[in-house]
């Protein structure tokens, strides 16, 4: 279990020059806004994880989020969603951003490894040619895409009853 929780960085710079000291050989970019964070979210991380050895979750900010998802987003400020994600064991470092994708981190952290969710394909992953043209690895991982945080979102609100709980 990880005693501490990875750093989050709001400079792309200061992120770069700590993997570059943390001596990193193979690093994986994962992104996201994770409002909220749920089962599916982790699945795609281990997935992404085992790219690499150094995973770089880029996190929507608030901004983002809300351009992205809508008005009513994100439900959890980025300060607590960063937080969530730099204790999880398999994310080494958290970047927080305000563009709606993530081309201009691939251009200056050149990760080896760019990993989506698998409610893309490669073809379709908006970053995808920049990822080519750069020698970054597109990458989709992680389960089928059965979760959704609007669908968790809606559970909680008392939307829609769920008798089902997933195992696994």
């Amino acid at each position: 279990m990880k005693s501490d929780p990875s750093p989050i960085f709001k400079s792309m710079t200061k992120l770069k020059t700590w993997v570059e000291k943390a001596g990193a050989t193979r690093v994986v970019l994962a992104n996201g806004c994770f409002d909220p964070l749920h089962v599916g979210h982790i699945r795609y991380l281990h997935g992404a994880k085992k790219y690499g050895d150094f995973l770089v979750v880029a996190l929507n900010d608030d901004n983002s989020t809300r351009a992205l998802k809508g008005e009513n987003r994100p439900v959890l400020p980025a300060r607590d969603r960063s937080k969530l994600l730099a204790g999880l064991e398999m994310v080494d470092a958290v970047l927080l951003f305000s563009a709606r994708d993530v081309s201009r981190i691939l251009k200056k952290l050149r990760p080896a490894y760019h990993a989506k969710g698998t409610d893309y394909t490669v073809e379709t992953v908006p970053e995808f040619e920049i990822s080519e043209s750069l020698g970054i690895k597109t990458v989709i991982v992680g389960d089928p895409k059965s979760h959704a945080s609007s669908e968790v979102l809606d559970r909680i609100r008392g939307e829609q009853n769920t008798e089902e709980v997933e195992s696994g």
